[in-house]
C-alpha cells in the first residue's frame, strides 16, 4: 500500500461546498483505504495499492459521481510532497507574507508559470521546483499579484492546485 495525498482543486472556495466527512465516504466507499481529510479545504490522505495516475482518475470520479460537479485532483505520493515541501527555496515563514506551493501536472502549464518569475512585482517571489511553483507574496495583495491574477483562468483548473506551505506541512504530520 502507497499512502497519497490527493489535493481537489477549488474545494470549499467559489461555490463548490462539500462536507470533507462526505468526501472521506465517497473516496472509501471507491476502494480506497484509511482515508483522512485535512482542514476543510480539500486536501485528503488515503492509501492505494494503484499508482497515482489511477488515484487521480479514481478520485475525480468518485467525486463528480457523489457531488455531481466537474471535480479536478492531483494526487502524489505522500513521499513526493515530503520532498517539494523540503525544497522549499524561501525562508519558509515571513512576517507580512504567505508561502505557497502550487502543484501542477501539466508540463506546459508548468513553463508558462514558471516563466512568471520575470513578471513578479516587488513583493512576490517565483521559482520553479519540480512539478511545482514555488511562490511567495505579500498577504496585503494576494490576488492583484502576478501568479494571482494568472491562476484564475479555466485552462489551469484541471492541472493546477495551490495550497499554503503551512497546510502542505499539516498533510506530513
Amino acid at each position: 500500500m502507497t499512502r497519497y495525498a490527493a489535493l481537489l482543486r477549488g474545494v470549499n472556495v467559489g461555490g463548490v461546498n462539500i462536507k470533507m466527512a462526505e468526501v472521506a465516504k465517497a473516496f472509501t466507499d471507491a476502494g480506497f483505504t484509511d482515508v483522512k481529510t485535512i482542514l476543510a479545504s480539500g486536501n485528503v490522505l488515503l492509501s492505494s495499492r494503484t499508482g497515482v495516475v489511477k488515484v487521480r482518475a479514481t478520485a475525480e470520479a468518485a467525486l463528480r459521481a457523489a457531488f455531481g460537479y466537474d471535480a479536478w485532483v492531483l494526487a502524489y505520493e505522500l513521499e513526493t510532497v515530503r520532498a517539494i515541501s523540503e525544497a522549499f527555496p524561501f525562508e519558509r515563514e515571513v512576517e507580512g507574507h504567505h508561502s505557497y506551493v502550487t502543484f501542477v501536472t501539466d508540463p506546459d502549464v508548468l513553463d508558462e508559470l514558471a516563466g512568471l518569475a520575470g513578471d513578479a512585482g516587488p513583493d512576490e517571489k517565483i521559482e520553479r521546483g519540480v512539478g511545482v511553483v514555488y511562490w511567495q507574496v505579500s498577504r496585503k495583495g494576494t490576488l492583484d499579484t502576478t501568479i494571482g491574477k494568472t491562476m484564475g483562468k479555466k485552462r489551469y483548473k484541471s492541472s493546477t492546485t495551490t495550497r499554503n506551505l503551512r497546510t502542505v506541512e499539516k498533510l506530513l504530520k
